[in-house]
């Protein structure tokens, strides 16, 4: 503990641990982050445990641990429940708007930073303007259109609509901004188009944005619930988060859906536990600038 105090700390210099009240302040501090810790992890510990027990005992004991630990009930439920299918399912969605986001968002994040063509900053305000509109206001036209083109019932709307979020477009712009423009005017010096500059120059150099826009992709993608439903329901296409909603009309008993509800957070929850170093880079570089 005392070679704790003689490391520097953010804001904290090791000289400052000398002083009983910079102390004090520091555990107080450190104390409210691992009670707000235990309240933000405490709803997966419950949801994960409360899996091993029995239906008896799930609705007759109110306690957080179960009586005995059997993977074999979770891998009951995923048999029962046929889990497999719409894991596939989720996973085809999210590999679709993962291409989609970083290529399409990157490319007219590249055209507002480097191209300019005229009137990008009527564009780029948009854009701005875009992030002010709750996504739920524009799904009734947005699902309107996609019957219109007989898209419902497959994947691609999906996929297209991964590759139109104007967060990701900004996020691509300001990190390119970052990008010399020498190196942009060399390449069209030396005669490549803008298709060339951007998949072999400007795209190996984005390593960290692509990473952070494909960690919010993967999140947001799996647990997209309203337009999967509005698209995808009873087609035998469903994803995960359209499957747990269907279960509470299926043979499914209460503890066979909180099984479920485990198996759908795991994907998400590993993916962002082992990128999240490069999504809080890709944040810092490509972040909003005021």
């Amino acid at each position: 503990m005392i070679n704790l105090f003689k490391k520097n700390y953010g804001i904290i210099r090791s000289f400052d641990f000398n002083k009983p009240y910079v102390k004090f302040i520091y555990f107080l501090i450190f104390l409210f982050a691992l009670f707000v810790v235990v309240i933000a992890i405490f709803p997966i510990v419950w949801t994960f445990l409360s899996g091993f027990k029995t239906l008896p005992e799930f609705v007759n004991e109110p306690r957080i641990f179960p009586r005995s630990y059997d993977i074999r009930k979770f891998i009951e439920t995923w048999k029962l429940l046929n889990f497999g299918k719409f894991y596939i399912n989720s996973f085809v969605v999210v590999i679709g708007s993962i291409f989609f986001s970083i290529i399409s968002n990157g490319l007219l994040g590249y055209a507002l930073s480097k191209i300019r063509p005229r009137g990008y900053k009527l564009i780029y305000f948009l854009l701005l303007w875009s992030l002010m509109i709750p996504t739920t206001t524009s799904i009734v036209p947005l699902f309107l259109n996609i019957v219109k083109l007989g898209l419902q019932g497959t994947f691609i709307p999906l996929w297209l609509s991964a590759g139109a979020n104007a967060f990701f477009v900004i996020l691509y712009k300001n990190f390119f901004d970052s990008i010399p423009q020498s190196i942009i005017e060399a390449a069209r010096i030396d005669g490549c188009n803008e298709w060339t500059i951007f998949f072999k120059i400007v795209f190996p150099l984005s390593y960290s944005i692509n990473t952070v826009v494909t960690i919010f992709t993967v999140t947001n993608t799996w647990s997209d619930f309203l337009l999967p439903y509005l698209l995808l329901n009873n087609t035998g296409k469903e994803t995960v988060m359209v499957r747990l909603f269907q279960f509470r009309t299926s043979v499914a008993t209460d503890v066979d859906i909180i099984r479920a509800v485990t198996f759908s957070i795991i994907p998400p929850i590993l993916f962002f536990a082992f990128f999240q170093k490069y999504m809080m880079e890709g944040i810092t570089r490509g972040g909003i600038k005021g």
